[in-house]
């Protein structure tokens, strides 16, 4: 069946921002007398949204309530301010975006960071595409790998979810295609393993980005 539109996870997908959230991170750690993590580690820390962050980049014994409310709030206003000092396109998305554009598929982002920090890294750093939907994670709705918003995304496009490829780095991505209906491809680019992708539903991985070109 052909695809008529591509919904695409943000961070290890589209873009490389390991090093911006790492740094946010380790910065309201240190400023709260906690320890920091090297940036690897952030890897598996990212990818389920901001409260889950703080809870795994928190000493076990300092996950309370009040400390992650707090260190949260800490983070993001940090992130606002750096969010793009080091965060970059990922080599060889312009031209895969390029060529859906040209093909005519339609493009979505669905991304579990916080709502206004998807828009505005979207509309900064990959400001010459249309993303319609564009959503991160919003107050009263589920987060990845809940499959409600990528349902919503597809009735929105108007489109049945199997004719909707998904483009993800990890785990969470994949339980999300494969619960919307939607065709799960890895990107190996990103955040993540092969085998976690695999393990976890991929139909196809891709090492480039214009690999996906290949698919539609």
């Amino acid at each position: 069946m052909p695809f008529k539109a591509v919904v695409f996870d943000l961070d290890g997908t589209l873009l490389d921002t390991l090093d911006d959230l790492a740094d946010s991170a380790n910065r309201v750690l240190a400023a709260g007398g906690y320890p920091v993590h090297p940036v690897d580690a952030y890897r598996y820390f990212v990818g389920d949204g901001l409260q889950i962050l703080i809870e795994r980049i928190l000493p076990e014994a300092n996950r309370t309530e009040e400390a992650i409310r707090m260190l949260a709030h800490a983070f993001k206003e940090d992130y606002n301010h750096n969010w793009h000092v080091k965060s970059r396109m990922f080599d060889g998305i312009d031209i895969m975006l390029d060529g859906l554009e040209q093909a005519g598929l339609k493009l979505s982002v669905l991304s579990n960071k916080p709502h206004e920090f998807t828009c505005m890294c979207v509309r900064q750093m990959l400001p010459g595409w249309t993303f319609d939907p564009l959503f991160g994670a919003r107050p009263n709705v589920a987060k990845k790998p809940d499959p409600a918003a990528a349902v919503d995304i597809a009735a929105r496009l108007g489109f049945p979810p199997a004719e909707i490829l998904y483009l993800g780095d990890t785990a969470t991505d994949m339980k999300t295609a494969i619960g919307a209906g939607m065709y799960p491809v890895g990107a190996l680019w990103g955040f993540r393993t092969a085998e976690e992708l695999e393990q976890n539903g991929a139909a196809r991985l891709i090492s480039r980005p214009q690999q996906l070109l290949d698919l539609i």
